[in-house]
């Protein structure tokens, strides 16, 4: 596999941050590839079953009723298209800045910078809504003890584990994230057994899905609008590609990682949500973001004890999603700055191989969390998730543009080499784009989501504008110096 690989190799510029600069020495001063099959999975899944499906669940399920079960569907369709794109485009140059320096290779050079510091910029915010997640989480047990507090104190956790050896780091998210997992396979068996009745309890039915205004209380429009956020639960697909750069033999690991991802999450989500809609009346759950919508389907069911672990257990969730976020977020700045379009200061390698610097620049988003906890508490968490949603329907898109010039520039041969291939393309790939800025379009009718994608047009003006500046410095730096005019002598006159 790995020699199909290397013959698949287009005309992509080396990795940075594989020793690509000049007096770089790879071996010492690069990624470490040190991530398993085993643990790019499970990096994947902490990155996408998070904040997403235990909280953000709590308003996709008031805007569509028990219809949000086909919004997952649909939502798990885009995701397949974009993560098969970027599974076909990491096999061929696994490389840390993945989606970003494809897009510079086969869009743009400004294409590759804006989707990098979009992509960082999203999950930095993103890191601001879970960490919020959790102090919401922990209200059901501590109600006056104030949010900022357990933003402070989650903050510096995940720092502490960031800053650990990628391979220790990898481990450490494994074992996180396969809490929530199995959390959620205990969730569906024990949700199923109450709607059928296998225990001393009557059989709850299925009749919540139809019960209050049918399964469809909102007609196709509210399973459309719930995608401007449900399309967000599968954002973190992306994460194998972009852990690619330190991934063991990335030619097998990351088709077999991706391939399996997106099926698990359809299950977990599709399930889940179909369980938690059995149990409980929907307009029950589905009215505010004051906590989980999980844990309050358990605390209807009156099941002892089985609300405070869920809590727990969406705690853990969350954490897993914003640790991954961080690693994700600081490999994305590693990426820019070793591409020189950041302070180079970020590209700086610790003597285990943690990028710290770039690091301690994401942090950013656990300040504006705190900020917001202190000063606007109940508007925290749709503030900033609302932002990150914009920011990555920008990533998508640009993705998928990518992998269109990417299958003209590979060819028919090449294609049919690689292991892992998207199906119906460019259909596929088509219709993902137009589904993608059909739910960015939508975000204008959802209450807390009106501002979040006009508010991204400035930025990337300003993206494009920082862009041209650096390239225009970097073009100046890398000009012959000009010959020195002769000036004739009064002798020679």
């Amino acid at each position: 596999m790995a020699e199909a690989s290397d013959s698949l190799q287009p005309r992509l510029p080396r990795s940075p941050g594989q020793g690509s600069q000049v007096g770089t020495p790879p071996e010492t001063d690069a990624l470490k590839r040190q991530l398993t099959e085993r643990q790019l999975t499970m990096l994947a899944i902490g990155g996408a079953i998070g904040v997403g499906l235990f909280l953000g669940s709590s308003v996709t399920v008031r805007l569509a009723g028990p219809g949000v079960i086909v919004t997952y569907l649909i939502g798990a369709l885009i995701a397949m298209v974009v993560a098969y794109s970027l599974a076909e485009m990491a096999v061929v140059q696994p490389v840390a800045g993945s989606f970003g320096i494809y897009a510079e290779t086969y869009l743009s050079p400004w294409a590759g910078f804006a989707v990098r510091a979009t992509y960082a910029l999203v999950q930095i915010i993103a890191i601001g809504a879970e960490v919020t997640a959790v102090a919401i989480y922990f209200a059901f047990w501590f109600p006056a003890v104030p949010q900022w507090m357990w933003v402070v104190a989650v903050s510096i956790c995940l720092v502490a584990v960031n800053t650990l050896q990628v391979g220790r780091f990898g481990e450490f998210e494994y074992w996180f994230a396969l809490i929530k997992v199995v959390a959620i396979i205990v969730f569906i068996i024990l949700g199923m057994a109450l709607v059928l009745g296998l225990g001393p309890a009557p059989a709850i039915g299925v009749s919540n899905l139809t019960a209050y205004g049918g399964f469809l209380p909102f007609g196709w429009k509210g399973v459309w609008l719930a995608l401007t956020l449900a399309i967000t639960s599968y954002m973190g697909v992306e994460v194998i590609a972009v852990t690619a750069g330190e991934a063991q033999n990335p030619a097998k690991s990351i088709p077999r990682a991706m391939r399996t991802i997106v099926f698990r999450l359809v299950i977990f989500y599709v399930f889940a949500i179909g369980i938690m809609l059995a149990m409980t009346p929907w307009n029950q759950i589905g009215n505010n973001l004051t906590g989980s919508p999980f844990v309050r389907a358990l605390s209807i069911a009156r099941i002892p004890f089985a609300a405070g672990i869920m809590n727990l257990i969406v705690i853990t969730a969350a954490l897993s999603s914003a640790n991954t976020n961080l690693y994700l977020t600081t490999r994305m700045l590693f990426s820019l700055a070793r591409g020189r379009y950041a302070p180079s200061w970020l590209g700086h390698l610790t003597g285990n191989g943690v990028p710290r610097r770039a690091l301690a620049v994401s942090t950013a988003g656990m300040i504006a969390a705190i900020l917001l906890a202190i000063y606007a508490p109940e508007r925290a968490f749709l503030m900033l998730y609302g932002v990150a949603v914009a920011g990555m329907f920008f990533v998508w898109i640009v993705i998928l543009l990518t992998h269109i010039a990417f299958r003209r520039t590979l060819g028919p041969e090449r294609i049919a080499q690689l292991p892992m291939r998207l199906r119906f393309f460019p259909y596929s790939s088509a219709l993902g784009i137009a589904a993608l800025f059909g739910i960015a379009a939508s975000t204008f009718y959802v209450d807390g989501l009106q501002y979040p994608v006009p508010a991204f047009a400035p930025f990337l003006v300003l993206m494009s504008l920082a862009y041209w500046m650096i390239r225009r410095k970097s073009q100046a730096a890398n000009a012959p110096p000009a010959k020195p005019e002769l000036v004739r002598s009064s002798s020679e006159e």
